[in-house]
């Protein structure tokens, strides 16, 4: 009963449009009242203690050093540096948007960050360059969607919390499935690119691209300090949030001197915002589950699964299935929060490895983020470009094939994800 009324109230409120993070709290204390064999003070306990973690605090620190470095300048320099070995090519705006994206994703670990700071700066060039708006558009998008499979990544920080995986493996095995994500979109930009006829830019000499290197450097050192800190030993991920933040600082107020108290006020409210809606939303899905836990419906779904079939082929096919389609209707952060519960005991069981079953979740997530209706990729750059989402969704279509095409392959080739 408690299930039913829970999963129900659940639904009901998302159909009526009420934010995910109050939907789940809500249909927790429906249930909890419901049954009456519960006293309500779990619900604050709870929501305290799911987010009392050090290696949650990661997230609002990677927030804050994406948009210090979209304030600061490094986003821009980035993006002129990929211009310069990139921009020759036909379709090189659209390599570049994609390549840039790739960049940034490897500091900011957001999707709506990255297909913000690279959209504003790529979409105009792109139409100044007679690009149609809705292909433009699109590669936005497309290119955002990174921002949660190369390292690091918000998803890949609460999945590890969750399962008790070693973040820091998890950002290793995200790299080369975050390059083979970049190269195929490029490959597919390059390729609509070149049917549509886009006129070549002029190749930059070797003097310019060493220019643009030059001043795009910092930015470029920030992800080796990074990640190299954090495979070094040197810090944790939650201390390598911190150490981005201050480098970002440094970077944009000292060598670029483009920060300044008055857009510090700015980025501190925009990082703050993104940051409580991601930890409310960690509360409130802790208390969903924890209700789901106890009422043993993960197991029930996990054996639902597996009495379907013992072919570990399609059973992996039907977990990509269900995280594909439910990533279509929700938030990346509340699907990890939601079905990790249910499908990493099915998983573990069929023999994965949690490394590689996280990398797999992750990249089918970053797939829903640029498909309707919820696809949040497709709306941070429908409001950037103003081109409509089902508009917008048409030119995405190509872009989908290539990462589904993706998804088996990080699916079944486990050393993709994972060290020899």
């Amino acid at each position: 009963m408690t299930a039913v009324v829970l999963i129900a109230t659940l639904f009901g409120l998302l159909l009526i449009g009420a934010p995910i993070a109050f939907s789940l709290g809500v249909s927790s204390l429906v249930a909890l009242v419901t049954t009456g064999d519960l006293p309500l003070s779990i619900i604050p306990q709870r929501l305290f203690t799911s987010t009392d973690s050090f290696v949650l605090l990661a997230v609002p620190f990677f927030v804050l050093a994406g948009e210090l470095m979209q304030n600061g300048g490094i986003s821009r320099r980035l993006v002129n540096f990929a211009g310069n070995l990139l921009g020759w090519i036909s379709g090189g705006l659209a390599l570049v948007s994609i390549a840039s994206s790739a960049f940034f994703a490897a500091i900011s670990g957001s999707s709506a960050a990255t297909t913000a700071a690279i959209g504003s700066i790529m979409y105009p060039e792109m139409l100044k360059r007679h690009y149609k708006p809705d292909f433009a558009a699109a590669v936005q998008a497309v290119g955002g969607t990174l921002g949660v499979i190369i390292p690091p990544s918000i998803p890949l920080i609460i999945y590890g919390v969750i399962t008790g995986t070693s973040v820091g493996d998890l950002f290793l095995a995200g790299i080369v499935p975050g390059i083979l994500g970049a190269l195929a979109y490029m490959a597919v930009a390059w390729n609509i690119s070149r049917k549509q006829g886009h006129q070549l830019e002029a190749r930059g000499s070797f003097t310019q691209t060493w220019q643009s290197f030059l001043d795009a450097f910092w930015g470029l050192l920030m992800p080796v300090i990074i990640l190299g800190g954090i495979y070094g030993g040197v810090f944790t991920p939650t201390e390598a949030a911190v150490v981005a933040v201050v480098y970002a600082t440094l970077v944009g107020a000292l060598i670029y001197k483009e920060l300044n108290f008055k857009n510090f006020y700015q980025i501190f409210v925009k990082a703050g915002l993104t940051s409580a809606m991601i930890m409310l939303l960690i509360a409130a899905a802790s208390v969903f589950t924890w209700i789901m836990t106890i009422n043993s419906i993960p197991q029930v779904i996990g054996h639902t699964v597996l009495s379907l079939t013992e072919n570990k082929i399609v059973l992996l096919l039907l977990v990509n299935l269900v995280f594909l389609v439910v990533g279509m209707f929700l938030d990346t952060v509340a699907i990890m929060l939601l079905l990790t519960p249910i499908f990493f005991p099915i998983a573990t069981q069929l023999g994965m490895d949690p490394v590689h079953f996280g990398i797999m979740a992750v990249f089918n997530l970053a797939v829903g983020q640029m498909t309707p209706p919820f696809g949040v990729c497709l709306f941070v750059s429908s409001g950037i470009t103003r081109v409509r989402v089902e508009k917008l969704f048409r030119s995405v279509l190509p872009f989908l094939l290539a990462a589904l095409l993706l998804i088996l392959l990080v699916t079944y080739v486990p050393a993709l994800s994972l060290r020899f």
